[in-house]
């Protein structure tokens, strides 16, 4: 069943609070480090949650199944921003860990989100036309 409003989506809340944690960090670093891999992490972090919230406000179903596919290649995304931040000595290997498990639960979360969208409205067409 659809949640009534998007700030209850867990999925969501996950990606909300990731980007507001890579922000975090990444507004400590110098110019150059800010500039280059600061913002494409931020731009990918924040992207998960964005996308997320794009499809849920979408009409059709579709839409949002495209959005949350847009939002998994941001995890990617996020994923190897995050490798090149740690390999440049940007985050520790304990943040690098700790926001790849994130990532990994998000990833999770959001296959069986895309999974799950249009099932429910397949389910009841199957019960309107079932009782005609």
């Amino acid at each position: 069943m659809k949640q009534n409003k998007l700030e209850e989506l867990v999925l969501y809340q996950l990606s909300m609070e990731l980007g507001e944690s890579i922000w975090d960090i990444v507004v400590k670093w110098d110019f150059l480090a800010k500039d280059t891999v600061g913002k494409q992490i931020i731009r990918s972090s924040d992207s998960i949650a964005a996308n997320i919230a794009e499809g849920y406000g979408r009409f059709h179903y579709k839409e949002n199944k495209q959005f949350c596919y847009y939002s998994r290649g941001s995890v990617l995304e996020t994923k190897t921003w995050l490798k090149k931040a740690n390999q440049r000595k940007l985050i520790t290997d304990e943040q690098h860990s700790l926001f790849l498990l994130k990532l990994e639960t998000i990833h999770f979360k959001l296959n069986a989100y895309i999974k799950s969208i249009g099932k429910i409205i397949a389910s009841e067409n199957a019960a309107i036309t079932n009782s005609q």
